[in-house]
């Protein structure tokens, strides 16, 4: 399934958030967005998955999802969004509970997002058990267990330090290579943004606009291996974004 938005604007009260904003995402692609603070890329992501609804433009699925898929879209946060009173077993479950699965289907795919997630050995621990690569790993499982056909993703991988975010990178690439999958990919970060994405989109200060689409030509499995080649597309996004990022900054500042 493709993801396609036509001419999106947003406000909140006075403040213009998005304007004209034109993108395609197309399916088995991982489209990165970064910008800087406060151009709209958290809003945009809300936007894609009907949390709110544009002011101007429409956002189209064109395609039908996986056959097998229980949700056409879902969430990965940056905050988990785990329940600490269930386990990571019960917390992956409560994404399949609302759906017409036996308890023996329910189990099966449980067991095997646990497997790809790297999880077996914890689904009885509780949250507070968990490391924040752990718990991230859990929000993984859980989108997982409904084969979404897009997966929105915001900031996953802030709130985790730097050794456990290339873990979680590697993870992902590995999940991807597996079994592609389309995704919606928010983050700050530039290294992530050229490690995933095969194409960065650059949104200008706000009101958020496209400023460029930069194509990320490398298989997803070589990147790690070429980290001097994606430094020189990092550099080439931090070009894209320097004056904005600062402009930006000031304004947060006075404001």
């Amino acid at each position: 399934m493709d993801l396609h938005l036509q001419g999106i604007s947003h406000r909140y009260a006075q403040v213009q958030v998005l304007s004209a904003l034109d993108l395609t995402i197309e399916y088995g692609q991982i489209a990165c967005i970064v910008g800087p603070s406060g151009c709209g890329k958290s809003t945009l992501l809300r936007l894609i998955g009907g949390l709110e609804k544009p002011d101007a433009g429409r956002i189209l699925q064109i395609g039908e999802p996986p056959p097998s898929s229980l949700n056409p879209l879902t969430y990965i946060f940056q905050d988990f969004a785990l329940l600490p009173w269930r386990s990571v077993e019960g917390n992956v479950s409560l994404v399949l509970e609302d759906h017409r699965l036996d308890a023996a289907a329910r189990a099966r795919i449980i067991d095997d997002v646990l497997a790809r997630t790297r999880l077996s050995d914890f689904r009885k621990a509780f949250p507070r058990q968990l490391s924040g690569g752990m718990k991230q790993r859990v929000a993984i499982a859980r989108a997982l267990a409904v084969k979404p056909a897009v997966w929105l993703m915001d900031e996953p991988l802030s709130a985790l330090d730097s050794q456990t975010r290339e873990l979680l990178m590697d993870d992902l690439v590995e999940l991807w290579a597996r079994e592609p999958f389309t995704a919606c990919y928010v983050t700050h970060n530039l290294h992530e943004a050229v490690r995933l994405g095969h194409r960065v989109v650059v949104l200008s200060r706000r009101p958020g606009k496209i400023r460029s689409v930069v194509e990320i030509d490398m298989p997803l499995t070589e990147r790690k291996a070429r980290e001097s080649e994606l430094s020189a597309q990092q550099q080439h996004l931090w070009a894209l974004l320097r004056e904005d990022a600062l402009a930006a900054d000031l304004e947060l500042i006075d404001g």
